[in-house]
């Protein structure tokens, strides 16, 4: 168990050594801006801030790698402030040390348009490295990270040319501590000997609702050292102790590193420090003037920033800047040696695919019926060497998910030479994961799971779509075709609720042939998440010769096959488009002329210019029926208030899937009633 008693505070400062004065300065400036900033936008949360200012300045100006005038320089270090609430945090440490934040935008906290949002955003904020603030996934972020920085070494490194070698640092929180996903992710890290990675746990004992012990009081250290963790107690207050325990922890390879130091939430402010009101709200004008004074800070000054704290944090960032130099002229040098890996890492870095890559995409036959999660891994098996930066895994349901290439190497505890993750059964652990490679670089990271477990990584997939990282989701066993598992196991509400997150494509391909198209859309993404929903049970491979090229499933939506003035239009998306193509023949035979329409995503085909729209759903057609097996909440907006859904809006059940379809009514003679309900309503005889 942690320690109950609050640290003393640091060490009297009376006539201190003149960088260590500068650092109890510069400790105390981070403080002040922070209170001011919470204070101004009469939002925020000073707390995490104020208590640990000491060890951030240790870590940013003695330890941390970086370079302000490339934040995106491939060899920095990485920091994630997993405890985002307290952002105030890092916008001080960014502007102090020179990064494009100036003053101006610190005082516009948490307003409209400002560089310094609530929580930190990716892309949002130079130096910014992840996007945080909901607890857990920051941390599990890092894993991540630390996990790519292991990957690339092992894939670019050269004997005297490591142009991959760095480390990842963690400010987390109680709170990162006690959500789920930070047991998961450090457990994995623990397990894979991810020797790089420290995190700086902010063991203050608040919460919001009050002391931690109110819900909280495990032994933290003792479960991340039973992971595989090194682990160590300090007093966070004290900046000698921060940087014993980093110097101790940086000589460390073998395992990654947690250090809990003890800290005074709100540290400096007489009435509020050690106090859940401390953690989420402002201190109050009075109280910031009466902390100023007890810090030694001018009362009458707001962002007070004095010039020798400004010079002492460019010199670490000068440190940096020399880093970055000496780094270049080491990969000067790779690149004249080993010009194609050279090459390669920085077309990783790009995102970059290779010239005709999707020429390796495979064909299927059509005689030949294949679930489209096998006709996936075929996919995978033609294009992961070609692509050269993918890495996979899955959530202990690899031979399901048909996720690793034939060949391909699994990634062992200290050997990351192969090319799969297995995960365990970490799904939301997973999701972050692959988050943190992707905002890494260098890599583009896949996953397996059920559609059904969608539900446990929804957090990082939201995060995924929000920071516009193209991380690609295989989600197998999409519907009530997976069968005898049952309605614990299948999917009915979740493509509803994937699409419903804003920037995720969401692609449900009707057969082999869109499958290979779905994967060719997902790697030519660059700006965001792709979820590939895939099936159990075998589809026919439609014959491309009768029917339009699968090709066009990259627009999201198409007219498949069908009259040129239909009377109804039957739009379905996966496996219920063969469904659709066998009432489309019932129809015919009673001399309706329909057209079936493939929708494999809804929002690639939004994105389609409207003439297309209009082209493949006309609105003069009134008459529309949708066919898929699941929830029909969301169909109107394609088919509707004239239109016919065809669907389960209920729970599943435990059966051969054939059979279930049929109970449910999800059979070719269904969706053709439906069709003449449609077409009575919009007034056809």
């Amino acid at each position: 168990m942690s320690s109950s008693t609050p640290p003393t505070v640091a060490p009297s400062l009376s006539n201190p050594p003149a960088e260590e004065g500068l650092a109890a300065l510069a400790a105390n400036v981070v403080r002040g801006l922070a209170m001011d900033g919470v204070q101004k936008a009469n939002s925020g949360h000073p707390g995490l801030p104020m208590g640990m200012a000491d060890a951030a300045v240790v870590l940013w100006t003695r330890f941390l790698r970086f370079d302000p005038a490339d934040p995106q320089w491939p060899n920095r270090d990485r920091f994630v402030l997993s405890a985002g609430h307290g952002s105030m945090l890092l916008y001080g440490l960014l502007h102090l040390c020179g990064f494009d934040l100036p003053l101006t935008e610190l005082e516009r906290f948490r307003q409209w348009g400002s560089r310094t949002p609530g929580h930190p955003e990716y892309g949002h904020t130079a130096g910014v490295e992840t996007t945080t603030g909901p607890l857990g996934q920051g941390i599990a972020n890092a894993v991540g990270m630390a996990l790519a920085e292991r990957w690339l070494a092992q894939r670019y490194n050269r004997p005297g040319h490591e142009v991959v070698n760095h480390r990842t640092f963690v400010i987390a929180s109680d709170g990162d501590m006690e959500e789920g996903i930070s047991h998961e992710a450090a457990s994995l890290a623990g397990h894979l000997q991810l020797g790089k990675l420290v995190v700086l746990y902010d063991d203050n004992h608040i919460s919001i609702d009050g002391p931690t012990a109110l819900s909280f009081s495990e032994d933290v250290l003792g479960r991340f050292a039973a992971y595989g963790w090194n682990v160590r107690r300090i007093n966070g207050l004290d900046r000698s102790e921060v940087e014993s325990a980093l110097t101790w922890a940086t000589s460390q390879e073998e395992r990654p590193t947690i250090i809990a130091c003890r800290t005074i939430i709100g540290y400096g402010s007489p009435n509020r420090e050690n106090t859940a009101k401390a953690h989420g709200e402002p201190l109050g004008t009075e109280e910031v003037k009466l902390a100023k004074e007890r810090l030694g800070l001018p009362v009458d000054q707001t962002f007070y920033v004095p010039e020798e704290v400004r010079t002492f944090f460019h010199a670490a960032a000068k440190k940096g800047a020399a880093e970055r130099s000496r780094w270049r002229e080491i990969f000067s040098g790779y690149r004249k040696e080993f010009a194609a890996e050279a090459e390669a890492f920085e077309a990783a870095l790009r995102r970059d695919l290779p010239a005709g890559w999707e020429k390796a995409l495979p064909s299927f036959p059509v005689e030949k019926p294949l679930a489209t999660r096998a006709a996936s891994g075929a996919v995978l098996n033609a294009i992961f060497d070609k692509v050269g930066y993918l890495l996979g895994g899955s959530g202990d349901l690899t031979p399901s998910n048909n996720t690793l290439p034939k060949g391909v190497k699994e990634i062992h505890p200290g050997d990351f030479s192969g090319g799969y993750i297995h995960y365990g059964i970490r799904e939301h652990g997973m999701g972050s994961l692959m988050n943190g490679m992707a905002v890494h670089g260098g890599i583009r990271p896949y996953g397996g799971t059920f559609l059904i477990f969608s539900d446990y990584m929804r957090p990082p997939i939201r995060l995924a779509a929000m920071m516009k990282v193209p991380v690609v989701y295989v989600f197998t066993h999409d519907s009530i075709g997976l069968g005898e598992d049952g309605p614990t196991h299948q999917p009915v509400e979740q493509l509803t609720a994937l699409r419903a997150i804003p920037n995720l494509v969401v692609f449900r391909p009707a057969d082999a042939t869109e499958t290979a198209e779905g994967w060719r859309v997902a790697l030519e993404r660059k700006d965001g998440p792709t979820a590939l929903i895939l099936t159990r049970q075998a589809l026919p491979v439609l014959d491309r010769g009768h029917f339009a090229p699968a090709s066009d499933a990259r627009r999201g939506g198409y007219v498949l096959v069908g009259d040129e003035e239909p009377e109804v239009i039957l739009i379905a998306t996966g496996s219920e488009v063969s469904l659709a193509l066998g009432a489309r023949e019932i129809l015919s035979g009673r001399k309706i002329r329909s057209r079936v329409v493939s929708l494999p995503s809804w929002e690639l085909f939004s994105q389609q210019p409207e003439a297309y729209r209009e082209e493949v759903l006309p609105a003069k057609v009134r008459a529309r029926v949708s066919v898929e097996a699941g929830v029909t909440l969301a169909w109107p907006r394609w088919i509707g208030p004239d239109g016919e859904a065809v669907g389960v809006d209920h729970f599943g059940a435990s059966a051969p899937y054939a059979t279930i379809y049929k109970e449910f009514g999800l059979t070719k003679e269904a969706v053709a009633e439906a069709a003449q309900r449609a077409l009575t309503r919009t007034g056809r005889a």
